[in-house]
């Protein structure tokens, strides 16, 4: 049997065909998985549980049924549905978890999560994270009307946008955005083990490093923009690779 790990998929109404991929995922190869993790942003934008969308509504109804044939679901915030609650959570039948999380694979300890917590040379990420991971904000914001979160969710977007186009042109895009080394080392050294699988830098890739003497595995999921991208982990190893 296999475990399975996604992230980044950005589903939203723009992208159908990527809609229907994951919906075929969740049909086919996921129904015969030990289990399916869901490590963030599996919408492009989650202004709260009483969203009306029709992909929501469709992302549900899949993973609810693919989690009554018997595969648990667990999903891990991302930067994108940080605001996905308990109520979203119950229709989909997942199981939310903190971010990170250390999780037992076939008899070995391993931290998942989403991955942005690991980008901490983006300060101004990083300080607008720490705001809008603040209980009273997240109370104050969904207190507004529907209207007013789907036009601050545009507004993010763009601001977002914006920010990288800055980097860009200062050359700061592929460092500033990405994990920073000394964060990676000390998040293995904290938790201890030897093996991290994470999204949000939609770089994926398999990663060896040496931290405090020993090798240490960073597995990066890709983004689900152009294809899918999916870990498939079994007793034997792991295997980072791409659906079409």
């Amino acid at each position: 049997m296999t475990t399975l790990f996604i992230s980044d998929l950005h589903l939203d109404a723009e992208r159908p065909q990527i809609t229907e991929l994951f919906g075929r995922f969740v049909r086919g190869e996921a129904r015969q998985a030990d289990a399916l993790y869901i490590l963030g942003d599996l919408f492009e934008a989650w202004v709260g549980d009483d969203d009306p969308s029709d992909t929501g509504a469709y992302v549900a109804s899949e993973l609810k049924a693919l989690g009554d044939s018997g595969v648990p679901v667990f999903f891990i915030r991302g930067n994108r549905d940080f605001l996905l609650g308990a109520d979203y959570a119950a229709r989909a039948g997942m199981r939310l978890l903190p971010d990170p999380s250390v999780i037992v694979l076939y008899g070995q300890p391993v931290l998942i999560g989403h991955g942005d917590l690991l980008c901490t040379d983006d300060i101004a990420y990083q300080q607008f994270r720490a705001q809008t991971r603040h209980p009273a904000w997240q109370a104050q914001f969904l207190a507004q009307p529907l209207a007013a979160r789907l036009a601050f969710a545009q507004q993010a977007r763009a601001a977002s946008k914006a920010h990288q186009a800055g980097l860009k042109d200062d050359g700061r895009m592929e460092t500033i955005t990405d994990v920073a080394a000394d964060t990676v080392a000390e998040t293995f050294a904290r938790y201890g083990i030897d093996t991290l699988i994470h999204g949000h830098t939609h770089r994926p890739a398999v990663h060896t490093l040496e931290v405090g003497g020993r090798s240490r595995t960073r597995i990066v999921l890709g983004d689900w923009y152009e294809q899918g991208s999916v870990l498939r982990v079994d007793r034997d190893g792991m295997q980072l690779q791409t659906l079409s």
